[in-house]
């Protein structure tokens, strides 16, 4: 049998359940004792902000096989079934974590959360009074009955229901009502400080709203009321075969994303099951997507608390990223490009080095035009503002701008739109392709003739992701890549024909292929005994053919290490398939965004960057792009800080088992001395942290 046909016998692992899995091992950052205890918080609020993307753009297929009984592909009423008992398993540690052990330790600290019951007359006449003048009124309750029926609920909004004795103003028995929680109103308050106390006080919005539901409906009785939350499913489907102007299509979209199908409920804990019943029925959910937790239904607004709470000691050291190792601060880019290619290892070195390039060329009155492509650059966003410049300054200014780049639909729009009116040449890309590709391309009057200068990244262009996403910026004025770069964005205007680009890979026409035909070539040199060897970094690998030839390749004997942050469907060290493939996951203080590929078959040695997961939709649905580092001095110095230092990463760094769990590096559990491991993360930021 063949190592090619024996390797389809492999069974890979779930794709959603992998995603359940990371967040196991994010929520792991919440339980560390050496975390500050602020950041243990924001650990516990980023699972939450996670699972929230999970359920509005995972579940809803699971759901729809569970309502008809029906299999649709690879899912079903049991799929549904176990991605629910382990979502619930999971809810439940976050919240054992936030009850059990992060609220006491933040009172110790000094830092309390303090429900009715706890509060004093003092304080209670505080909040009493902030209720009035502050809160109630913004607040509208809506008593159920044929003219007011069950209002539309946003999708994550907080609400309460209520039930009440009596009867209204006109007589009528309406036992239900409904409160919509602002969102303008923030989740948590600072109360006055306690005469001979050094607590700081805090109230949540949930238990301000709760401690006078009453007020709401006077000459009424609560009898029963509890917070709930729904999650909506919020993956915007547009045809764009079928619509005029996508960015019309995608405006319209957005006013339905807020109310699109129902997957979650959640509801405090002590809710009644009459309750929870009148609400499930409501959102035509199952019992299985309905969650009780006994806390706030939405942990991801603990980040508002974290930010009211002045202790620094409680948070991570701040860390200033230095300035790039190969640019000397003043220097013209321009200047330094002419001796070699320029690398930026973010954050560890300043994204800022960046937006000085783009700003370099903006003011150089010898640059004639910048091409850019445009997919996540923050709500506001000093990139925009200076190609809006480059414009006024009489430069040809053409950005490739990503409408359909999920949850930043609306920022991208607008930045479209203010970009057009300047007089920006803007497009949208290819129909039924997002473009993710990073590529910013300058091109400038020298004395020989036109030059071009180009910054190329595995990230996004968000100054504030940036400064929390490990990647790699790349600066270069290499003739034959940026010329590859000038085709693109020829072909992502005008749709014309890509032709043979000399270094760069392109997906979806040549990226998958060449991926697949470097680890087959790995998997032959090894079966004719030479040296063979693949190290990948890389968000998520979930593309079948991508895992399957890994799997092959291992089968032959070349030597694999796969640092995967997130989803892997490929299980490691399955006996007969996966010997040779060692796969790790690194859940830092930062998150890794990287995409570094090496290959070597013999004498022979490759490496690339790209802005490409090994995932299909990467690979086949997007533009990507992928181009080599041919300085050898750059690609050691990537194979030491993103590769070597990641593997022997044991402090930060999770074990992928045959069965798909994953185990700590550094041994078991909480047993770990995590004070005498080793963390890649903090060894670079110690060596390119900024001393000033």
């Amino acid at each position: 049998m063949s190592g090619n046909t024996q390797n389809h016998k492999l069974p890979l692992l779930d794709r959603d359940h992998s995603i359940l899995a990371f967040n196991e091992r994010v929520m792991d950052w919440a339980r560390r004792p050496d975390v500050p205890l602020l950041e243990r918080l924001r650990y516990l609020s980023i699972v939450s902000s996670n699972l929230d993307e999970f359920f509005e753009v995972r579940v809803a297929p699971h759901l729809t096989a569970a309502r008809t009984n029906e299999q649709r592909g690879l899912y079903t009423a049991q799929s549904f079934e176990q991605l629910s008992e382990e979502v619930h398993a999971l809810v439940a540690q976050q919240y054992a974590i936030y009850n059990d052990e992060l609220l006491p330790l933040l009172e110790k600290k000094g830092i309390k959360l303090i429900s009715h019951g706890e509060r004093n007359v003092r304080q209670r006449r505080w909040v009493k009074e902030f209720f009035v003048k502050e809160v109630q009124p913004l607040l509208m309750p809506v008593g159920l009955d044929p003219a007011h029926p069950f209002p539309q609920v946003a999708n994550k909004s907080l609400n309460f229901i209520v039930r009440l004795t009596g009867k209204d103003a006109f007589g009528r028995e309406n036992e239900i009502a409904i409160v919509k929680v602002p969102r303008i109103l923030p989740r948590f308050f600072r109360m006055p400080p306690v005469k001979g106390s050094k607590q700081t006080h805090f109230v949540s919005i949930s238990s301000l709203i709760r401690s006078h539901l009453g007020d709401l409906f006077p000459g009424r009785q609560v009898t029963e009321f509890s917070q709930f939350r729904v999650t909506r499913h919020s993956d915007l489907a547009v045809d764009e075969e079928e619509v005029k102007n996508l960015r019309t299509a995608l405006r319209k979209g957005l006013q339905q994303r807020h109310y699109g199908q129902a997957l979650r409920l959640e509801v405090s804990a002590g809710c009644s099951v009459y309750l929870s019943n009148f609400l499930l029925e409501q959102f035509a959910l199952p019992e299985r997507a309905l969650y009780r937790v006994p806390g706030p239904v939405n942990l991801v607004r603990l980040n508002q608390l974290i930010d009211k709470v002045d202790a620094p000691a409680l948070r991570f050291e701040s860390y200033n990223a230095g300035w790039p190792a190969q640019l000397t601060p003043g220097q013209s880019y321009f200047e330094r490009l002419q001796q070699g290619d320029v690398l930026i290892h973010q954050p560890y070195e300043s994204f800022d080095a960046v937006l000085a390039f783009l700003r370099e060329a903006v003011e150089d009155p010898d640059v004639l035009a910048i091409k850019q492509t445009i997919y996540r650059t923050g709500a506001k966003s000093e990139l925009m503002d200076l190609l809006r410049e480059a414009v006024r300054r009489g430069k040809e200014v053409t950005a490739v701008v990503e409408l359909k780049a999920r949850f930043d639909e609306e920022a991208n729009i607008n930045y479209a739109e203010r970009l057009e009116s300047v007089g920006a040449q803007v497009v949208y890309g290819v129909v039924g392709l997002k473009t993710h590709a990073k590529m910013l391309l300058v091109t400038r009057r020298e004395p020989a003739g036109l030059k071009r200068y180009a910054h190329l990244s595995t990230g996004n262009y968000n100054p504030g992701t940036a400064r929390l996403y490990t990647d790699l910026s790349y600066l270069t004025a290499d003739d034959a890549l940026t010329a590859d770069l000038e085709q693109i964005f020829l072909h992502l205007a005008s749709q014309n024909r890509l032709p043979r680009l000399n270094k760069a890979l392109i997906a979806p026409f040549h990226l998958h292929k060449a991926m697949l035909d470097k680890v087959e070539a790995a998997g032959a040199a090894a079966r004719a005994g030479q040296d063979a060897r693949i190290i990948l970094k890389m968000n998520a690998l979930t593309d079948e053919p991508m895992a399957r030839a890994l799997a092959a390749a291992s089968q032959h004997g070349a030597k694999i290490d796969l640092i995967i942050r997130g989803a892997c469907i490929l299980p490691a060290q399955v006996p007969g398939f996966t010997d040779n493939v060692r796969i790790r996951s690194v859940i830092g203080r930062l998150l890794e965004h990287s995409r570094v590929f090496y290959f070597r078959t013999g004498e022979v040695e490759e490496l690339w960057l790209s802005s490409a997961d090994w995932m299909n939709r990467n690979m086949l649905r997007r533009i990507e792009l992928a181009w080599p580092v041919t300085d050898a001095a750059l690609r050691h110095r990537i194979m030491d800080e993103c590769l070597s230092a990641y593997l022997h990463d044991s402090k930060d760094a999770w074990l992928l088992q045959p069965d798909g769990r994953y185990v700590p590096a550094g041994g078991a559990g909480g047993g770990r001395n995590r004070t005498v491991l080793h963390s890649a993360q903090s060894s670079l930021m110690a060596r390119y942290g900024s001393k000033g």
